[in-house]
């Protein structure tokens, strides 16, 4: 199986997607995965979003699976938290089987017993109310942090950890933000809900545990790809 992604939403966390699945797929199989990315314009992306231009979104991603398929990938998968929030939207007319994020990181919230979580991410994803929605289904509450806080947190991702660029004092700010919601409303876990977060946030940094979603996502494109070896 050709596996596809579409990256570059950040560039920093693509790589971790890159070389997540490679460590994986090879320390099963002894083999290298066959993987195509597809790297769209992360600043084109943000324009879109921060004008509420939901169709311009689908178009940007949908073209980039296009390149995918037409790359012969079977699979493929948005690196990326953010698009999510219109991941039905394009699942309908996506012309490849995709891999969710948010589906996968609920899963596996569910199955670690988790009842309540913190979810930290872009302006985008905290205000879009797309992983209370999802939880839900769970019976998992999701707590979002103010609005004040959210534009505190957006700030640290955009622009040097979405570049990879990891400040202490940034980190110890995402820390403390994280722990006063943690004490407040008795968090089990916090969602690291933006797939660059997790290059600052590490477990036990926090005094609960991090659901790590780049990880989550890369376990189970691995897995699919494992999978159909295996079959």
């Amino acid at each position: 199986m050709k596996f596809g992604i579409v990256g570059g939403i950040g560039p920093a966390s693509t790589i971790d997607y890159y070389n997540g699945i490679i460590g994986l797929y090879t320390a099963k199989t002894n083999k290298y995965p066959e993987l195509v990315i597809e790297s769209v314009d992360m600043n084109a992306m943000l324009d879109f979003f921060t004008h509420s231009d939901y169709d311009g979104i689908c178009r940007l991603i949908v073209s980039a699976l296009q390149n995918l398929k037409n790359a012969k990938a079977s699979y493929a998968a948005i690196a990326s938290n953010t698009p999510h929030i219109i991941f039905d939207k394009i699942k309908k007319i996506s012309p490849l089987p995709l891999v969710s994020i948010i589906d996968e990181t609920c899963k596996f919230t569910f199955s670690a017993g988790y009842k309540k979580v913190l979810v930290l991410g872009t302006s985008f994803t905290m205000k879009s109310g797309m992983y209370e929605t999802a939880l839900q289904k769970y019976q998992i509450d999701a707590v979002i942090p103010s609005l004040e806080d959210i534009k505190i947190l957006h700030s640290i991702i955009f622009p040097n950890l979405e570049n990879g660029i990891i400040i202490p004092e940034e980190k110890q700010k995402m820390i403390s933000i994280s722990e006063t919601y943690i004490s407040k409303y008795k968090i089990n876990a916090v969602i690291l809900g933006c797939t660059e977060i997790p290059l600052m946030i590490k477990e036990n940094n926090l005094s609960v545990p991090v659901i790590n979603t780049t990880q989550i996502h890369i376990n189970a494109i691995s897995d699919l790809m494992i999978n159909d070896i295996a079959v």
